[in-house]
């Protein structure tokens, strides 16, 4: 919480290059499933929540911006590419995975759903595996050391030892 008791929310990307901070309450969060989310995200879908009415700052570095429509802009990482945030007329909003917790935001609503791929709605049917199962054919796993951002604040990014 901030010192007038607004809930604080940090966040960025996977290298660390961009940070933000949102001071005041998340609007509306979401599942966006259109086909211009899914290429922006590189995936079946975008999950965002708007931050519109909250404060946002960048803290470290900006996102590097793409017009994908008369409409709207993209926001993402110009190191490591992680999609950040949709700015449209009506607000800001950022994905959802880039904050430090993103458990507690949880969509309410799915948009777009005229290009919802089908077998999304099966994924969860699928076997689920720890990532260490794997190490038997991927054994690199074992002595993998990431690179990625902790999901924290840090006074410097990345750590002189690795610079």
């Amino acid at each position: 919480m901030s010192l007038d008791n607004r809930p604080v929310y940090t966040g960025g990307c996977q290298c660390g290059a961009v940070r933000f901070r949102v001071e005041g309450a998340l609007g509306d969060a979401s599942v966006c499933h259109c086909r211009m989310c899914q290429k922006a995200s590189g995936n079946f879908y975008l999950p965002l929540v708007s931050v519109r009415g909250a404060k946002l700052d960048w803290t470290r570095g900006e996102p590097k911006r793409f017009r994908s429509s008369s409409a709207a802009l993209r926001g993402f990482c110009a190191e490591c590419g992680t999609p950040l945030t949709f700015e449209a007329p009506d607000g800001v909003a950022l994905a959802i995975a880039a904050f430090d917790d993103p458990a507690g935001i949880v969509p309410t609503i799915q948009w777009g759903t005229e290009a919802k791929l089908a077998y999304v709605d099966h994924i969860h049917e699928l076997p689920g595996e720890d990532t260490m199962a794997d190490i038997s054919s991927a054994p690199y796993l074992a002595e993998l050391v990431s690179y990625q951002h902790p999901d924290h604040d840090t006074e410097q990014w990345p750590p002189e030892e690795r610079s």
